[in-house]
């Protein structure tokens, strides 16, 4: 009994060291708090253990520091700054204008599109322009052959003929009515005929008119004849012919589309900003766009319209920029970045956006240094044609590596990787 006292004795104290343990105490955590616990969980997956050598290793010490380049310094000889191709310069606090990027589209202004279409059955005779061509405004494109385009050519000619005729017989009943020959009866029923041969006339004239003939055509109608049962189609705006569904002997009525017809020399870039920001966006401001296209390429143009309504999901306004695209060279559907010039500071720290490196901690420069190239993370601002707001990072004064810093930062990540790999 007393040996079965004992064993209950020393399981119950066993199990009270062990509840301090795991409820009444925190264990410790490792270096570095939570982030340590990552680490030593990634050092601990399969295949990666302590005991191997080599890239793995060092990339678990890169991670393990972070990536900070606090105490990295490149250190070269003039012979090897002079191969690499580096170069500085020295930072100065400038005027710097504000701005506010917004991500748009291209589109084209409706005003300046148009469609050629025929507003009866009709057969394509004959095409005078196709896709890419850039036509003038009243100048030819499509002739058509259509039975209801003769039709309306002989009703005119015909209302032509009867108007011609009812004002000759108006004019002899007037002259026979002044002579005190004729009765005022029959001169009051000569000018209604008139009358009514001039609205039969402008009846088919207006008919003709939808069919799309111009004036002239018209009125060359009256001497010819023989016209045949063909129509010119001409284009209603100056511009390029950017669609076409003309074929020779198609049948088209007024359902087709048969060209598309685009002014590309002005366009429109419909952008959306944040509710929050409207206020910095005005009638007539001026803004600058670019396009992935042409990355070093900016385009001039002014805001010409602010949208009246939130979209409730996005929370963003529209707001529109017409361009110059005199060199024809930005396209509908591409995919724009508006810049919005909103004010201007007096002194700003900026430096060339080329000059800036992405690093997984941010963005990063290099700094010439008595003792050597410092690589730095810097926090950026705005952007002001090219240049970026360093914001930290940097001071006037400071000379920064503005070619070769590629070389420099392949030069950073090779010696990190050694490090680690030594150790």
């Amino acid at each position: 009994m007393r040996q079965t006292r004992l064993v209950i004795g020393a399981a119950l104290l066993a199990a009270a060291a062990w509840g301090c343990t795991a409820v009444g105490e925190r264990p410790a955590e490792p270096p570095g708090g939570r982030a340590g616990q990552q680490v030593l969980r990634e050092d601990a997956r399969p295949g990666r253990g302590h005991g191997g050598a080599g890239a793995g290793e060092a990339e678990r010490g890169l991670r393990r520091r972070g990536r900070r380049w606090d105490a990295a310094v490149i250190r070269l000889s003039a012979e090897q700054e002079q191969a690499l191709g580096v170069r500085t310069m020295a930072v100065s606090a400038r005027p710097f204008r504000t701005t506010l990027r917004a991500m748009g589209e291209v589109t084209v202004p409706l005003p300046r599109k148009a469609i050629v279409s025929c507003a009866f059955p009709a057969r394509i005779a004959r095409v005078h322009a196709s896709v890419g061509a850039w036509v003038k405004r009243g100048q030819a494109v499509l002739t058509l052959q259509s039975d209801e385009v003769g039709l309306a050519k002989a009703e005119y000619q015909k209302a032509q003929s009867l108007l011609d005729l009812a004002r000759r017989n108006c004019e002899r009943e007037k002259r026979l009515f002044d002579n005190g020959v004729g009765a005022e009866k029959t001169l009051l029923a000569s000018e209604n005929e008139l009358k009514m041969a001039e609205a039969n006339r402008l009846a088919a004239e207006r008919r003709l008119r939808v069919f799309g003939m111009s004036d002239a055509e018209i009125r060359g109608l009256a001497d010819d004849r023989s016209s045949p049962a063909e129509l010119t189609l001409t284009a209603p705006i100056e511009g390029k012919v950017v669609e076409s569904a003309a074929v020779l002997g198609a049948m088209v009525d007024a359902s087709h589309q048969i060209l598309t017809l685009v002014d590309t020399r002005v366009l429109w870039v419909d952008a959306e900003i944040y509710e929050r920001d409207i206020a910095q966006v005005r009638l007539g401001q001026q803004a600058t766009v670019q396009v992935p296209a042409y990355p070093d390429e900016v385009f001039e143009g002014a805001v010409v319209h602010v949208g009246d309504i939130v979209k409730p999901d996005t929370r963003t306004i529209g707001v529109r920029v017409e361009v110059s695209n005199a060199g024809q060279r930005l396209k509908p559907g591409m995919f724009a970045s508006a810049v919005f010039r909103t004010g201007e500071r007096p002194s700003v720290v900026a430096l060339p956006a080329q000059v800036i490196l992405d690093d997984e901690d941010g963005h990063l420069v290099f700094v010439r240094t008595p003792a050597g190239y410092e690589p730095r993370l810097v926090d950026l601002g705005t952007q002001d044609n090219g240049n970026r707001e360093v914001v930290r990072g940097i001071a006037p004064g400071d000379e920064v590596v503005v070619a070769g810093h590629y070389q420099l930062k392949s030069r950073l990540h090779a010696d990190a990787l050694r490090q680690g790999a030594s150790h």
